[in-house]
């Protein structure tokens, strides 16, 4: 694809009106993925048609937007961002980009075995893998479909072809995992890799579980930790809401992601894209601009494109307000929202 020349009279930079620039973009390219975990979607999902999802090409002309706004950071995120079809040439391709510092990847680890090598080649800096139990039974339960054993060879896959920033990320559920937190965080530190826990997302209707009963807040499980591990909180940053902690005789650390009990708002740099083209403005919030219909009416029209980002910030929102307890204001799954 060919993209016109942007125009000197846009702003390089991203600023909403509390100002707060964005530099963090987390790009939505499937809606599928091999797995159903519980707190992500339903067990039985409809996935968008093909016509209704971004090309690769169009994807591409997304990140390079982004990049010429002054975003530095991108992660391909889904569903399953490695079961998209061809996704070797738009990881290749984005990675490319001037301007672009990091490109990063969310996965659920199960086609890791095959694609690591390829991710390191193109310039993939970080990943995170997602793993909610070491138990081979309840880590099915948990997912649905997925199989334990093709996501730990494909960490180990991710470790022996040099991907040096790894980090799994947990989400414990009272009723459900809690009592792996201590094993999750052991199992990080024999590989010498990260770890983030996250407190669940009340997004989409779901039916599987109570999200207000099985809520298990950051300072819970830093306080489970704490019981074998003393942590000492460190000002690392690396771009994204994971509030990192040290241990001791370990390089691997403990990050806490905290949208409910200690709300980080105030310092968003982040959007997010879904693969069916709509600018989400804030994970908690339904303001959106729907990039697809201008890149479909105006095909490689870089400005156009750029002139819609940058007015986006003007309805981007101060903060979100999720709610366990009531029916969630977000309808849509985590998959459609991504990653």
């Amino acid at each position: 694809m060919t993209y016109k020349t942007a125009t000197t009279e846009t702003p390089n930079i991203l600023v909403d009106k509390f100002g707060r620039q964005v530099t963090y973009v987390r790009l939505s390219v499937t809606d599928r993925c091999d797995f159903r975990c519980v707190y992500c979607m339903a067990e039985e999902m409809t996935f968008l048609p093909r016509a209704d999802i971004l090309s690769l090409e169009e994807l591409e002309q997304i990140a390079k937007a982004f990049v010429s706004l002054g975003v530095h950071k991108i992660r391909l995120t889904g569903g399953e961002p490695l079961v998209r079809h061809n996704i070797s040439s738009l990881v290749k391709n984005i990675g490319q980009l001037d301007g672009l510092r990091e490109l990063t990847l969310t996965t659920n680890g199960s086609q890791l075995k095959k694609y690591a090598g390829h991710l390191l080649e193109s310039g993939v800096k970080r990943i995170n893998v997602s793993l909610d139990s070491l138990n081979e039974a309840r880590f099915k339960k948990i997912t649905r479909t997925g199989n334990l054993q093709q996501v730990l060879t494909g960490i180990d896959s991710a470790i022996d072809a040099g991907l040096t920033n790894i980090k799994l990320n947990t989400v414990i559920l009272k009723g459900r995992n809690e009592d792996e937190i201590l094993d999750l965080v052991d199992f990080a530190r024999s590989k010498q890799i990260d770890i983030s826990f996250i407190e669940e997302m009340p997004l989409g209707l779901i039916d599987e579980h109570n999200r207000a009963l099985s809520f298990c807040s950051s300072d819970e499980v830093k306080a489970v930790i704490e019981e074998r591990y003393s942590l000492t909180a460190v000002d690392d940053d690396t771009g994204g809401p994971s509030k990192y902690h040290r241990m001791a005789n370990s390089p691997s650390r403990v990050g806490f992601i905290s949208p409910h009990s200690h709300n980080f708002c105030h310092l968003c740099n982040r959007v997010r894209v879904t693969v069916d083209g709509l600018l989400l403005l804030c994970l908690g919030n339904e303001h959106s601009v729907d990039l697809k219909a201008i890149i479909r009416q105006h095909p490689g029209d870089l400005d156009a494109l750029r002139n819609a980002i940058i007015e986006s910030m003007e309805i981007k929102p101060e903060k979100h307000h999720f709610d366990l307890d009531g029916e969630p204001q977000i309808v849509r799954f985590m998959n459609m929202t991504g990653g």
